[in-house]
């Protein structure tokens, strides 16, 4: 190991258009075990197919109607 390094000339990771950010959310249960199921049945991780489904509402621009009981 060198004690220090040159990084002048590094460069970004081309490859890595909007990189992620982790956050913490609580979810119900049947929620997870609903996407897991999907997960299995596509290939794809659960989370990404959270975010995938996210991801197309915000495309959408769908609202989420919201009917308190008073």
């Amino acid at each position: 190991m060198r004690a220090r390094y040159d990084f002048s000339r590094s460069v970004r990771n081309p490859y890595l258009r909007k990189p992620k950010r982790q956050v913490t959310i609580r979810l119900d249960a049947e929620t997870i075990e609903y996407f897991k199921r999907l997960a299995a049945q596509s290939g794809i991780s659960y989370q990404s197919l959270i975010n995938l489904y996210l991801r197309d509402c915000v495309a959408a621009k769908k609202r989420l109607k919201i009917d308190w009981a008073t």
